[in-house]
């Protein structure tokens, strides 16, 4: 079974009308290639563009939530997950479980009662800021010096008391660390890579792994080859690298899937789509993981996180 904490599919449902409901020849992920690639659970992020991003972003967020909402009508296979109930009836129903998250925070507005809104209609994650900067903060391709800011700060209470996960990915490295001083409960980096493997401003330093790992939180693996490989010419074999980095520097139990599939436009060689997971798990049986290891990293890793946080 397999856990994937990021992909941008209802971006392109909306930008294109596309039917995630339906096999596609576009893009990476459909209800079809999830069963094929073994995904039981995916977390369906919501991403305004830059130049939306300070004007109709709210407006844009919901017309992306619509979309889950639609497919869901369209197909009995889908449950939305709220809590972690949700996800062992998503099990026992053979279904899959569809988690909705906020990537970037600016879709609030500077306005928490939008947040409040956004978790009534079924959010349950979101990524502070995209790489540019917001009412929360900065991410990695802002100010290098500029933290979060005091609204950023009721923002992860905020989140903390819904019992919403808060995700750290696109964050600037000293808004990163406000964040650990901020959050009294795990928090995630969804999709995001290791810097000692590949030196790209969206990785974590070895330093940030373990500040992770220490509040009991899970990074989610990203298959973009740029992060996964300084010359982009990345494999399967670079997303096995990053994984047993991680394992190897704070334990398996924090390591996880956050493919962004639909939100990358090449993929690693033998990764074409999400029906391709299952050679994820056979690779890291061929490099000596074992099967309790396996079951953490491919799904209980975020399961826990997801029951541990959502009320």
């Amino acid at each position: 079974m397999i856990v994937d904490f990021h992909c941008d599919t209802l971006y392109l449902a909306e930008k294109y009308g596309r039917d995630m409901t339906i096999k596609n020849t576009d893009g990476h992920i459909d209800l079809i290639r999830l069963e094929e690639g073994l995904v039981h659970l995916q977390v369906f992020a919501t991403f305004v563009e830059p130049e939306f991003m300070k004007k109709d972003a709210a407006a844009k967020t919901l017309k992306m939530i619509d979309k889950l909402y639609q497919a869901i009508e369209k197909s009995d296979r889908i449950k939305l997950i709220l809590s972690g109930d949700d996800i062992d009836e998503a099990k026992n129903k053979n279904k899959l479980g569809a988690l909705l998250s906020i990537e970037g925070g600016e879709a609030i507005e500077g306005d928490l009662s939008l947040l409040r809104m956004f978790y009534r209609l079924g959010v349950r994650a979101m990524t502070l800021t995209w790489s540019l900067r917001n009412d929360i903060g900065d991410g990695v391709l802002g100010c290098k010096d500029c933290g979060i800011t005091q609204f950023g700060e009721s923002v992860v209470k905020e989140m903390n008391r819904l019992g919403m996960i808060v995700d750290v990915s696109h964050l600037n490295e000293r808004g990163f660390w406000d964040v650990v001083d901020l959050c009294d409960k795990p928090f995630i980096a969804s999709h995001s890579d290791c810097k000692a493997l590949c030196n790209h401003p969206r990785n974590l330093s070895d330093k940030q792994i373990k500040a992770v790992a220490d509040k009991n939180g899970v990074i989610g693996i990203n298959f973009c080859p740029d992060f996964l490989r300084e010359d982009g010419n990345a494999t399967i074999e670079d997303v096995l690298d990053h994984v047993e980095y991680i394992a190897k520097l704070v334990g398996a139990e924090h390591v996880g899937f956050g493919s962004d599939f639909d939100g990358i436009e090449k993929t690693p060689v033998g990764l074409h789509d999400v029906s391709c997971f299952p050679k994820v798990l056979e690779g890291l049986k061929k490099r000596g993981f074992n099967d309790e290891e396996i079951d953490l990293i491919s799904h209980g890793n975020f399961e826990r996180i997801i029951k541990e946080i959502l009320h």
